[in-house]
């Protein structure tokens, strides 16, 4: 008899530590991945909807751009000086977005440190 709770006893004790561990992988697996995905989306859900026109956008092709025009989910991006160069593309193909003030901005911060 007194082996029998011995071997109860331990087998609850291993399914226990089993659910701890359980509860401990998931815990693990939500702030190390399922969180920062989740932070990463809300960045570039803030991104688009503060896209204007005039903005220079980096794709996610690597093509530098400046957007002239917005629809729905479509943007048209003017690349290059050639003004012939227009392409309509999805939102979700943009990866950066540059105001036009962070520009002026960021080359005055680099006139000042050169002098």
């Amino acid at each position: 008899m007194l082996n029998n709770s011995v071997i109860l006893a331990t087998g609850m004790n291993s399914s226990i530590s089993l659910i701890i561990w359980v509860v401990v992988l998931f815990v693990f697996m939500y702030f190390f991945m399922i969180r920062p995905q989740q932070k990463e989306q809300k960045q570039k859900t803030a991104m688009m909807s503060s896209l204007e026109i005039g903005d220079t956008v980096l794709t996610t092709s690597g093509f530098y751009g400046v957007v002239i025009a917005i629809q729905d989910d479509t943007v048209i991006v003017e690349f290059g000086s050639n003004k012939n160069c227009r392409i309509p593309m999805q939102k979700a193909a943009i990866a950066q977005v540059e105001k036009p003030e962070d520009a002026i901005k960021s080359t005055l911060k680099d006139d000042e440190k050169t002098k």
